[in-house]
């Protein structure tokens, strides 16, 4: 692994330590790249606070730290400048006024709720529900279909307990939309290390069948997960157990 494009800063309220805590172990670990992608603020209505993003007020040091850092050690490596963002309908919009100012270098998705993302279910809780699952593909192809995301982060990280066939229709739909676009899916890392319902056998067999191209991602919230090659080794086994070749998994994009 020699590029990771998906890390976060204590501003999201979930993630500690400092940035250059996060550069300092990446450049330990040998990587080339590092893409800071913390949640991106949301313009929300009627002053609704997400409780894990960073605040529409927090984006400019967000980038001003990330900026002085790419400076400090370009001889050492390549730091980038980006953001995990949710495709929300009626925000998407503002969101993008929001970000115009700001020399953001990339974008991967990361749809963690549905609809306007307020006061509705996290996509990681267990839900039967056949409609929450056709309206995830719906909104996150929406989504892809603009042309602004790098990769789709963690895409299984909708928890379905409804029938197995369902299921595979509809992220069949997901994973030959990707492939079409030419969109990579992350085995998210941060997912294997806690043993989480992502990343899922279900999901990963049927990219394996459909042809997916694949990319691992720290998704690091502390500065020690950036890179373990134990996390690495036992996402390997996954990717065997579920019948990746390893020639599909992308190091850099």
């Amino acid at each position: 692994m020699i590029a990771n494009y998906h890390t976060h800063t204590w501003r999201c309220r979930h993630a500690d330590g400092t940035e250059r805590e996060y550069v300092e172990n990446a450049i330990k670990a040998g990587l080339k790249i590092l893409g800071f992608s913390d949640h991106t603020p949301q313009v929300y209505p009627d002053g609704f606070v997400c409780r894990v993003k960073m605040l529409p007020s927090e984006l400019e040091g967000y980038v001003n730290t990330v900026l002085d850092l790419k400076r400090e050690y370009k001889r050492d490596i390549e730091i980038l400048l980006g953001l995990e963002v949710e495709y929300l309908y009626t925000l998407w919009e503002p969101l993008l006024e929001l970000l115009r100012p700001y020399p953001i270098e990339y974008m991967i998705l990361g749809q963690h709720y549905l609809g306007n993302g307020v006061n509705v279910p996290y996509c990681g809780e267990p839900s039967g529900s056949a409609e929450r699952l056709r309206q995830y593909y719906m909104q996150t192809r929406e989504a892809l279909a603009t042309g602004k995301f790098l990769y789709f982060a963690h895409p299984d990280l909708l928890w379905y307990t409804g029938p197995d066939e369902i299921y595979e229709e509809e992220m069949t739909k997901l994973c030959r939309f990707c492939k079409e676009i030419d969109i990579p899916l992350e085995i998210n890392l941060l997912g294997v290390r806690e043993d989480r319902n992502y990343p899922g056998e279900h999901f990963w067999k049927i990219a394996a069948r459909e042809g997916n191209s694949v990319i691992y991602g720290s998704d690091a919230h502390h500065a020690d997960h950036v890179y373990s090659p134990e996390v690495i080794a036992k996402a390997d086994r996954f990717l065997l157990r579920c019948g990746i070749p390893r020639e599909r998994l992308i190091e850099v994009i």
